[in-house]
């Protein structure tokens, strides 16, 4: 992945510095409005990670020691961290083979009558099942939080990812489509939650810092709870209102590079790479392919391409198989843990040439043969 920045990304970061407000500030408050708008969410409450918005998010929903929170386990390991974050116990569930998601049924599979919440996450961008899962959440009564870092651009439904969840946070990380360096964003409909989000991110103040400043008269805050220091400057949040205008664009170009790794790849054999879902579209993210009786070892694949100058990557990872996590037995997690050893990240980027696409396919169709 390499990110799309520009010379109007470092003019709205350079103006932001000249502004000499660079902290949280008006920038952070635009940025966090139409965000919300692009994704079809009421509110925005930007933070300094997905990671951070993952936590704030169950805080939200008054997660606690003793209870459990499913999980997948294929996810970047900040899923699963974040539920140890406020106390609560992660239950790793399995995902479908196709999408990398949960679904209704892999987590009934592992639920219990301490189950409080479930992450379910929009893995490498392809969403899962918004519908099944939010209607079962709430058939259960327990708290969806989405984990949205990688879905900025997918639709479900015809709508975007993030429209009608109850919280769902989102990664500016520099290998998601748009990027603000490190931050986030947490995404709510309803207001007062979004009210308490913007106070745990600012020490549990009452009163933000901006407004303090906007004030002519003096202002005495109140600190109403134990909280975090997870803002967002105004200098991020100017890069992120140009890349967030970039959007469009970098999801249709993603797309077209993606159809055309589809064609390249569909007469090799023991080859399956990601698609779009029944339900939605995937912004592609990430471009993983699966090895389904394939000639090699995912790992003799990734060291090849490496020798022919091609920067791929192992699939993606199980937090369970980690040392992290060493101390947790979870039930079985063959899909899991087949995707994690069978699966490899191709470029993809808009940087990346037809040529330089040929030139990939063709190792992978040369291991093919040999």
């Amino acid at each position: 992945m390499i990110p799309q920045l520009g010379e109007e990304e470092a003019q709205a970061a350079a103006e932001a510095i000249r502004s000499g407000w660079v902290a949280q500030g008006p920038r952070v408050a635009r940025f966090e409005t139409e965000f919300a708008a692009a994704v079809g969410a009421g509110h925005g409450v930007a933070v300094s990670s997905c990671t951070t918005g993952l936590h704030l998010a169950l805080v939200l929903l008054d997660i606690k020691p003793g209870d459990e929170v499913i999980v997948p386990s294929l996810s970047f390991i900040a899923t699963a961290n974040a539920v140890r974050y406020v106390g609560a116990t992660p239950v790793f569930a399995d995902v479908d083979l196709a999408t990398g998601n949960l679904t209704v049924e892999t987590i009934d599979a592992v639920r219990t009558e301490r189950t409080r919440a479930v992450i379910a996450v929009h893995q490498g961008g392809v969403p899962f099942d918004t519908a099944a899962l939010r209607k079962a959440a709430d058939g259960w009564g327990v708290g969806l939080v989405e984990d949205a870092a990688c879905a900025a651009g997918s639709t479900a439904y015809g709508q975007p990812a993030g429209t009608g969840a109850r919280v769902a946070a989102w990664s500016f990380h520099p290998r998601k489509l748009i990027t603000t360096g490190e931050g986030g964003m947490v995404t709510v409909d309803d207001p007062e939650a979004a009210v308490r989000l913007k106070r745990l991110r600012e020490h549990g103040m009452n009163v933000s810092a901006a407004d303090r400043h906007a004030s002519k008269q003096p202002v005495l805050e109140a600190y109403l709870e134990t909280a975090y220091n997870y803002r967002m400057t105004d200098i991020q949040a100017a890069v992120g209102l140009v890349q967030l205008g970039r959007l469009p664009g970098l999801v249709a170009q993603r797309r077209a590079l993606a159809a055309r790794y589809q064609e390249l790849l569909s007469d090799i054999d023991g080859l399956v790479p990601v698609r779009d879902p029944a339900h939605g579209q995937t912004n592609y993210q990430s471009f993983w392919v699966l090895l389904d009786g394939f000639r090699v070892s995912r790992d003799e694949v990734l060291t090849e391409l490496a020798a022919k100058g091609v920067s791929a990557r192992r699939g993606i990872m199980a937090a369970h198989l980690e040392p992290a996590y060493a101390d947790v037995t979870p039930a079985p997690l063959p899909v899991t843990e087949r995707i994690t050893r069978d699966s490899l990240i191709l470029p993809l980027h808009h940087r990346l040439t037809e040529d330089d696409q040929d030139h990939i396919v063709g190792v992978l169709r040369e291991l093919a043969v040999r």
